[in-house]
């Protein structure tokens, strides 16, 4: 976890403050001292709701506003120090089917944040990325590791040495909007047969919390054009299953119906593509992918095989159960 004091009197842009992230984001940023944190969000809903849960927080700003319109974002960004860039499109069948959209908002609304960043002098860009942009088989995963190009790819034309901009890849986060816990535990409760894609699927697996402390850990470490990766836990989504039928499913069987892959979606992720095994460095609790030569990660060692979810042991039912207690309890 980075010294929170880094953050003592600064302004920071959230972009998707309102979504699962973002939000989380924002609400470890208020232990902080930084001056204000402004919250971009085109869902008007949602930074409604945030706003209610906040109504005396002086340090907030609610900004309504789409990462597509740049003009917008030069308006958000002027006078920020750091900008935390979540706002995305991320459901893979969602982004099968609108494609263009996918690409208007993960890579021309990227492009966008980041020319705002440029004309707004902002020293540190931090954009958060997905496993599926490693080896993508997915309109997501490919805009998405187009997102992380362009975010490297900035620092060519940076025009002063003090911006800094890099990536933070995720795996699965549990209990985000939208995620199979939530789609898993409705069926649960409306006693609906469980369905599930594949019975040897595995992914990569976080806690809000985890994704948050991922990116804080990061901020004063990043020296510019890395990807940084977090050790994850690796689940089968049958265990995943079986944990929430046992932890909420007390009042009868509960059917399983498997219904097969997606389009666009993978049987087992990597967080590391084989292209990048070669140039990853290793640290107690994350990965890094430097972008350019960089002697500080010369002491560090290099990884030497793939970063799979199904080469790494998976989490046990009774583990499963532990990690779902805490985020949402019975």
């Amino acid at each position: 976890m980075t010294d929170l004091s880094y953050f003592d009197k600064k302004i920071i842009l959230v972009t998707g403050g309102s979504g699962s992230v973002g939000s989380q984001l924002v609400s470890a940023l208020l232990n902080t001292n930084c001056k204000t944190i402004r919250i971009l969000s085109n869902n008007e809903h949602e930074l409604y709701l945030l706003q209610n849960k906040y109504p005396n927080e002086k340090k907030l700003r609610f900004l309504l506003g789409d990462i597509r319109d740049k003009e917008r974002l030069f308006v958000a960004t002027e006078d920020v120090d750091i900008v935390f860039h979540a706002a995305a499109l991320k459901h893979v069948p969602l982004c099968e089917y609108n494609p263009f959209d996918a690409v208007q908002t993960n890579v021309v609304g990227t492009q966008n944040i980041i020319e705002a960043c440029k004309h707004s002098n902002v020293k540190k860009f931090v954009f958060i990325s997905t496993d599926k942009a490693a080896s993508p088989q997915s309109t997501l995963g490919a805009t998405k590791l187009l997102a992380e190009r362009l975010t490297i790819s900035s620092l060519s034309y940076r025009t002063s040495p003090e911006h800094i901009a890099y990536c933070v890849r995720f795996g699965n986060v549990l209990d985000s909007r939208g995620s199979v816990v939530d789609l898993f535990y409705n069926q649960i409760k409306q006693k609906k047969p469980i369905t599930i894609t594949d019975k040897k699927m595995t992914r990569f697996t976080m806690t809000p919390q985890e994704a948050v402390n991922l990116i804080l850990s990061t901020v004063e470490l990043a020296k510019g054009g890395e990807v940084f990766v977090l050790k994850m836990k690796v689940m089968r989504i049958i265990d995943l299953v079986q944990a929430m039928i046992e932890l909420y499913g007390k009042n009868g069987k509960i059917e399983i119906t498997e219904i097969g892959k997606r389009q666009g979606e993978k049987l087992h992720e990597e967080l590391i593509s084989d292209a990048e095994i070669s140039r990853t460095k290793e640290f107690e609790n994350m990965y890094v992918i430097p972008s350019f030569d960089s002697s500080f990660y010369d002491k560090f060692s290099t990884l030497k095989s793939p970063y799979t979810s199904d080469s790494a042991e998976p989490m046990t039912v009774e583990e499963i159960k532990s990690l779902l207690q805490i985020i949402k309890p019975n």
